[in-house]
């Protein structure tokens, strides 16, 4: 009567098994180490021949490591404790950026999971610890709103010279003037010439006609107040974007970056010990440029000399043909002919030649500087220019065919599939769309994320413990069979926040501690439906049977609710409200399997094969009538 099929018994099993195998990794904690990844984005990580020289610069020194690991984000180096880690970091830093005020690597301080390798083939990782388990640094910043809509208001100011120019509408100048756009013209007529041009391809402006006397007419244009919110949200969006490329360096596993407040933005760090090379990450300025080669005669020449022809700058072009990484000087003009800002959307894909290509999208301010550009510049080369930290190199350099015209722009040339990814990523990174400034910094040492974690467990181990007590005591051996299901419950949670690669953060481990009570809730509402049908004279084989079977329609309701509420603060929350919820969601999803399956199939075992059974170990039955 009581029997699982095998299929099932098996099947509840390995998911327990599996869930043990995922929730290993998270007891062995994480070592030191020393991550090495490129510092300039035109720089491409030859993981290899880091690995070798990292390896070579410790056995010189004499200093034992515990693995020379690579992946996506750079290299890494595993030691022992923290005072080899820090000698580690000074000899690596000395051997990868000998000249340190041009670092061609970027050397920080990070942790690793010390889990077996066996368990990483099988994808069996660590949950992540947030910054108040893990420790690590947290930083406040502050975007420079006026700068961005000054920044906005310039490219407005250029659009409308083009535009002008185009409708052969004369004027005598167009300039920014604190956070307006001033045109002035000869006559009145012009004016009206001009606004009528202007309104037809602009809708950001408020245009006002003034006049400042004879022959100087003059048509001011204001940002309309939802044009100066785009600017801003743009401005935050845009910054969000580029610090998530750039933390990438650092190789921090799940960086919390996220907008607070109208013009701020949280970066949470969790891991990172190297405070200086995460504000310098941070702070990092890139730009890109598109510039016109020099390719006349000599003038390379003059320029390696020492003596470039006027108007023009010498920079470096990698090329990375037949596997070998060169630098090519190129001279490229200094007039800058069109920016990042202009650039939508940048994707790798192929040309018509099936050939490795970057698909680009301008806006139509770009779309119609970009066509001028090619248009009278057919057959000579065009630089994309990345600047980084004041220094700039060439990311590509194709030539010109044909004009180009409408916002879509392909770049194609001698590059292979991964470099045409790479360039797209580049171009989509692009720079900061406003400066930003540090107005808060906070460290969080790692003995604090220890304590943290000691005191999340032991609450968690001790609450585990009194329901373990107060069920065995109460329902005998029911009530130890519904302990081994909790603890069943709990080991599926941290295999499915393992699996998932969640945060787990202090909230996590509440809402951890809150799973348990509503886990052995489920048992509980069993546990007294047995008994009220053994009450009722039920026969012990059908009081197991009735009282799993009657339980579950209010086990499900119950559930649901508290799912509800789960996936409400999931949406609406946010930061440590999200890292609750999402263990809250979990739990109860694990819940339900260990309180209704697991328990059923062990009392199964017990009592499953057992066809005259005289009594339930389910603690005290109260029977009407009697006391």
């Amino acid at each position: 009567m009581n029997r699982y099929p095998l299929w099932k018994n098996i099947l509840i099993c390995v998911v327990l098994l599996l869930g043990l195998i995922y929730t290993l990794p998270n007891f062995y904690g994480e070592a030191p180490a020393v991550q090495v990844s490129v510092a300039k984005a035109t720089l491409d990580l030859d993981a290899a021949a880091v690995e070798a020289r990292i390896e070579e610069t410790l056995k010189l020194a004499g200093i034992a490591h515990n693995g020379v690991f690579s992946d996506p984000t750079g290299v890494r180096a595993r030691f022992s404790d923290p005072e080899t880690q820090l000698r580690a970091k000074d000899l690596i830093e000395r051997a990868f950026n000998p000249d340190p005020k041009d670092p061609s690597y970027v050397v920080a301080l990070n942790l690793l999971p010390n889990s077996p390798a066996w368990l990483a083939k099988l994808g069996a990782l660590p949950m992540y610890l947030g910054l108040d388990l893990r420790g690590g640094v947290h930083f406040l910043l502050e975007v420079d709103m006026p700068g961005a809509v000054t920044r906005r208001l310039d490219a407005i100011a250029g659009d409308l010279r083009t535009l002008l120019r185009d409708k052969n509408v004369r004027y005598l100048g167009v300039a920014r003037e604190g956070e307006s756009v001033v045109l002035r013209f000869r006559d009145a007529a012009l004016r009206t010439a001009a606004r009528s041009a202007i309104e037809s391809a602009n809708n950001e402006l408020v245009l006002v006609e003034r006049d400042a006397g004879d022959n100087d007419f003059r048509l001011t244009g204001t940002l309309t107040v939802q044009a100066a919110q785009n600017i801003r949200d743009f401005a935050i969006k845009q910054n969000i974007n580029t610090l998530h490329n750039r933390i990438n360096e650092l190789g921090v596993a799940e960086p919390v970056i996220q907008q607070q407040g109208a013009d701020r933005i949280v970066v949470q760090l969790p891991g990172v010990q190297d405070v200086a090379k995460a504000k310098d990450i941070l702070g990092r300025t890139a730009t890109l440029e598109l510039r016109m080669v020099d390719d006349s005669a000599g003038a390379l020449e003059r320029a390696l000399e020492g003596n470039p022809p006027y108007g023009t700058e010498l920079y470096v072009e990698r090329d990375t043909r037949g596997g070998v990484q060169r630098e090519i000087p190129i001279l490229l003009k200094k007039q800058v002919e069109l920016t990042g800002e202009s650039l939508t959307d940048a994707q790798p894909g192929f040309d018509e030649n099936h050939e490795p290509a970057v698909h680009l999208t301008l806006d139509s301010a770009g779309a119609r500087k970009f066509r001028d550009l090619t248009r009278g510049n057919v057959g000579k080369r065009m630089a994309i220019l990345l600047i980084e930290k004041g220094k700039g190199e060439v990311v590509t350099a194709p030539v010109i065919r044909t004009e180009i015209g409408g916002g879509r722009v392909q770049i194609s040339g001698s590059m292979t599939t991964a470099e045409a990814t790479k360039t797209a990523l580049l171009l989509r990174a692009g720079a900061l769309a406003a400066p930003m400034e540090i107005v808060e910094e906070r460290t969080v040492g790692p003995s604090l994320g220890a304590e943290n974690i000691s005191k999340g467990f032991h609450s968690t181990l001790w609450g585990f413990l009194v329901i373990v007590v107060f069920m065995s005591v109460y329902y005998v051996l029911f009530g130890m069979v519904s302990s081994v299901a909790l603890a069943c419950n709990l080991l599926l949670l941290v295999a499915v926040l393992s699996l998932l690669q969640a945060t787990l953060t202090l909230p996590g481990i509440a809402a951890m501690a809150l799973t348990m009570g509503m886990a052995i809730d489920s048992n509980v509402l069993i546990n007294e439906r047995v008994r009220e049908e053994l009450r009722n004279g039920s026969t012990p084989q059908a009081a197991i049977t009735a009282g799993y079977e009657h339980a579950w329609d209010t086990i499900l309701d119950s559930n649901v609710t508290s799912l509800i509420a789960g996936i409400a603060l999931l949406i609406f929350g946010s930061g440590p409200v999200r890292g609750f919820a999402v263990v809250h969601c979990l739990g109860i999803l694990t819940s339900m399997f260990s309180a209704i399956l697991v328990s059923r199939m062990i009392i199964n075992f017990i009592y499953g094969r057992q066809r005259k059974l005289a009594k339930l170990s389910v603690g005290t039955v109260w029977k009407p009538g009697k006391n």
